[in-house]
């Protein structure tokens, strides 16, 4: 099963492609999608759209894992994050991608078998897992692989799969 893990944002959106079959994951592709803050926000958008349609077209996963949104304060920076994070769903969506939500917790349960641990203990694990030489640059690329792994430990379930709550 060939999966995409998207780690949301607006500048910065991490991407991560792997394969799982078995229990064991093969690295299709991993990078990060980035916007500059001199564009009108309606374009940033739209060139993250059109992204993720390049990444499905190109690598042809059959599912998305995306991270549920949270926020602590700063709602402004929430609901642009929130924006482009329904431009990734529809990009997956418009290509029939199956979309199952994590949370960080779920994924830090999933990669360590601690819902609690630290960033640099996901990092490490996904490096592992993986078999890469180093932690993928930039976090937000590691975050999505760790997405992509969390689905796949996962998939059995259907559990997290997007549902309209109409």
């Amino acid at each position: 099963m060939r999966i995409l893990g998207i780690d949301p944002g607006y500048a910065t959106i991490g991407y991560g492609i792997i394969e799982y079959d078995n229990f064991r994951f093969k690295v299709i592709s991993y990078g990060a999608i980035t916007t500059t803050p001199e564009k009108l926000f309606p374009d940033r958008l739209c060139d993250i759209y059109n992204d993720v349609i390049t990444l499905v077209k190109t690598y042809k996963p059959v599912c998305l894992s995306i991270e549920k949104l949270y926020f602590n304060t700063n709602t402004t920076t929430a609901i642009d994050v929130a924006q482009a994070r329904g431009v990734v769903l529809l990009a997956a969506r418009n290509n029939n991608l199956d979309i199952y939500e994590y949370t960080p917790l779920q994924v830090k349960q999933s990669i360590t078998g601690y819902g609690r641990a630290e960033k640099h203990q996901v990092m490490e694990m996904v490096k592992n897992l993986l078999k890469l030489n180093a932690v993928p640059k930039p976090d937000d690329t590691a975050d999505a692989l760790a997405l992509a792994i969390c689905h796949g430990h996962t998939s059995g379930s259907v559990y997290n799969k997007y549902k309209d709550v109409r």
